[in-house]
């Protein structure tokens, strides 16, 4: 679809899938006949891992009602972006705005405000290493909060199932094995709350918690682990999916032992998380892996507390961190901490390393939502569905975010 298409219109569910599946839009001409519309926004359409090109969609009673090219139906509103995108969706964040996301309702909702004005409208909250009676009554917290709001997808345990070798940011003392007794309580706390757990796949009962826990509709990732190619193999056989932060907390890719990533890399089952900020992956390396396992990288924030605050001293769980030019550091040992970025921020670093805008945009917003099963729901622009966008100008930067039909940024 370009500016020469005439006047379209696209109608219904997958309207915009099909245009891209069939190479032709799936189309009528735009009459205006329907009711007038409280918002339209015309701009570079981005869905799907497609441009589709100048296009304007239509927004009434917070839902997407209307997509077309050319001239358009009459609107209350009227807004001009130069890239349209769907609304970003973050499988891993730990916070903002001076709130961790262990830290209870009004940290929460701080943060999601934060990163909601950066254009990520939906998110799994992240929990870091603590003792599991804590957990359990942080999990209660965030389905109560997701209760509330349903941007909020559900929780992530990032630990305590975690390697020592390879913990990062996680106090040693609060890791453990993968006890049936442990997955069990996190389960019932969880009760209905979509879920997601990193572990190290060579933990005594790792492979036996994998299988269980997949089979019960939770999402298991595999990061801070020192586990060889084979282990990996055999965990994502068990029933992984997900690699936590790609490159980081893991072996390198070491010719003789290059550890999880190849094993994540050749099977397309496997969606590989990258935290895109310039400082916790190499730009050409982040490249790497979109050229390697196209349609299965999702950008990530793995954003603590201290994001888009000042330098300084900071918490993370229990372990003291400062942020030095924003990025964070444990202060004990130096170990990179989480980070400050924003979803925004890692499509400008993705695109400046080389990935297309089209395949950047998709990687936070259709390659994350279908982690998580919600493909019908989240990460794409169609009729029929909620109205949860991003405007981007010329240079990238958010210059709009539509939230439940709603501007809030």
């Amino acid at each position: 679809m370009n500016a020469d298409s005439g006047d379209r219109e696209l109608s219904g569910e997958g309207a915009a899938r099909r245009s891209v599946e069939d190479g032709a839009p799936a189309a009528a001409p735009a009459t205006g006949s329907e009711s007038r519309l409280d918002l339209l926004i015309r701009g570079n359409l981005i869905t799907d891992g497609t441009d589709l090109g100048p296009s304007w969609v239509g927004v009434a009673d917070g839902m997407i009602t209307r997509i077309g090219t050319g001239s358009a139906p009459p609107a209350t509103a009227t807004m001009e972006v130069a890239h349209l995108l769907p609304g970003f969706v973050d499988l891993h964040c730990h916070g903002a705005a001076g709130g961790a996301y262990d830290d209870g309702q009004e940290a929460i909702i701080a943060a999601r405000a934060h990163h909601l004005r950066h254009g990520t409208t939906a998110s799994m909250l992240s929990l870091v290493t603590a003792r599991p009676a804590d957990l359990i009554r942080r999990i209660a917290v965030i389905r109560a909060a997701a209760a509330a709001d349903p941007q909020i997808l559900g929780v992530h345990l990032e630990g305590p199932c975690l390697s020592h070798d390879k913990r990062g940011a996680h106090d040693p003392t609060l890791l453990r094995p993968p006890d049936p007794e442990l997955i069990t309580g996190f389960s019932n706390a969880a009760g209905d709350l979509r879920t997601m757990i990193t572990l190290a796949p060579e933990l005594d009962g790792a492979m036996t918690a994998i299988r269980t826990l997949s089979e019960h509709g939770w999402v298991v990732a595999l990061g801070h682990t020192d586990a060889s190619y084979e282990t990996g193999v055999r965990a994502i056989a068990a029933g992984a999916r997900l690699i936590t932060h790609a490159f980081n907390g893991m072996r390198g890719l070491d010719h003789r032992s290059p550890g999880i990533l190849p094993a994540a890399l050749e099977d397309p089952r496997v969606t590989i998380e990258v935290i895109a900020d310039g400082e916790h992956v190499h730009p050409r390396m982040v490249r790497f892996l979109f050229d390697t396992a196209p349609g299965r990288v999702a950008l990530i924030t793995d954003a603590m507390a201290a994001t888009g605050q000042p330098d300084g001293r900071w918490k993370l769980g229990d372990l003291d961190v400062v942020v030095t030019d924003g990025l964070p550091r444990l202060v004990d040992t130096g170990s990179i901490a989480g980070s400050t970025l924003t979803q925004d921020k890692a499509i400008r670093v993705a695109v400046a390393a080389g990935v297309p805008l089209r395949l950047a945009v998709a990687a936070a917003t259709g390659v994350p939502a279908g982690v998580l099963g919600l493909t019908d729901t989240h990460g794409a622009v169609r009729v029929g569905r909620r109205a949860d966008l991003v405007g981007l100008d010329a240079d990238l930067q958010v210059c709009a975010v539509i939230a439940d039909g709603v501007r809030v940024g």
